[in-house]
């Protein structure tokens, strides 16, 4: 008599996310110990927002319902879920370097790219994350389009391993999805797809990984820095002014408490034009001297300026990045790279 009582007050309370009441929820659960009736709240996930709340209201609608019975309520959270597998134990990273942009259309992934091969032929141990879901490129640009990862079994964790091509090692969102699905991804997919390929991939020993963020600033960023440490960041910028507030965001999402990242420099791409029949002559068709202004302006470093040659674009099409061809496109990159492994050695 006095369990049904009780289960008649609490079928009355409803959870207001799962729109049904504590009883027919299973969520109550009614039993007599020697001090009382006791109602344990068992909810399905932990910290459920409704538990204190629901609590509260089960408590005092007990008490004025069932006033002649001695009722105590509990509230129990689940067990903590499993953490997935991870790669940590398996991996030694030296330095973890975001690169990014306020925008897109700079060349961001271009500079990535160029950046790993000319750290590679440095003699470092070269990854790239290719974190850019709304659309991956280093699969083209590696010429690893179609690669599926392949899982590897350790112990009671599986681990992702990564695609290598020249002695570049990459992961990439893109190995996962089709060029055109990666773009409709929004939120938790995408958070979820990255978590997977930050924990689990299996890189092994880097001196560098390069991690190609998505462009502009918004949740994916503060998915990738929250989940894997990063050490320093780079913003890709063009000359032109129209790049100027863009580039400022960047610079400010790495700077705000919630990510504290150190920028590492700016990087200038399309800073000049440079014929292939007239190696020796530049053409700043968008203006000169922009990003080392902005660099100022903004308190951070300028890592260097890099050429607009056709090769660039042929390179990234090809599949072989225009670093380990074109001897403009590798002096420059050198030069920047060079102050990127004196940021990483601080």
């Amino acid at each position: 008599m006095q369990r049904e009582k009780i289960e008649n007050i609490l079928s009355q309370i409803v959870h207001p996310e799962l729109k049904e009441d504590l009883v027919k929820a299973g969520i109550a659960s009614i039993e007599q110990g020697e001090e009382g009736w006791v109602v344990t709240l068992r909810f399905r996930r932990q910290r459920d927002p409704w538990a204190g709340s629901l609590r509260n209201r089960a408590a005092m609608a007990l008490a004025e319902g069932a006033a002649d019975v001695a009722v105590k309520v509990i509230v129990e959270e689940p067990a903590a879920p499993t953490p997935p597998p991870t790669a940590d134990a398996y991996n030694k990273i030296g330095c973890r370097v975001a690169i990014a942009s306020g925008k897109g259309g700079v060349g961001k992934s271009s500079v990535t790219a160029n950046m790993a091969v000319t750290l590679r032929d440095m003699g470092y141990r070269v990854g790239i994350l290719d974190a850019d879901i709304y659309g991956p490129s280093q699969p083209k640009m590696f010429g690893v389009e179609g690669h599926q990862p392949e899982a590897l079994i350790r112990g009671e964790e599986e681990l992702i391993l990564p695609a290598e091509k020249d002695g570049i090692k990459i992961m990439s969102i893109g190995f996962f999805v089709d060029a055109e699905g990666a773009l409709v991804w929004r939120g938790p997919m995408a958070t979820s797809a990255l978590r997977q390929m930050i924990h689990q991939t299996l890189w092994e020993e880097l001196d560098f990984l390069l991690i190609d963020l998505p462009p502009g600033t918004g949740d994916i960023h503060l998915s990738v820095v929250s989940e894997l440490k990063v050490d320093g960041a780079m913003v890709v910028t063009t000359p032109q002014q129209v790049a100027v507030a863009d580039v400022r965001r960047g610079i400010t999402m790495f700077r705000s408490p919630k990510i504290d990242i150190p920028v590492w420099g700016l990087i200038e791409n399309m800073a000049w034009f440079t014929p292939e029949d007239a190696p020796e002559k530049r053409y700043y068709i968008f203006g000169k001297g922009g990003g080392a202004a902005l660099a100022e302006e903004a308190g951070v470093d300028f890592l260097g300026e890099l050429p607009i040659i056709p090769a660039v674009g042929e390179g990234g099409d090809s599949g072989v990045p225009a670093a380990t061809t074109n001897s403009v496109i590798a002096a420059a990159f050198a030069k920047v790279c060079e102050k990127v492994v004196e940021k990483g050695s601080k």
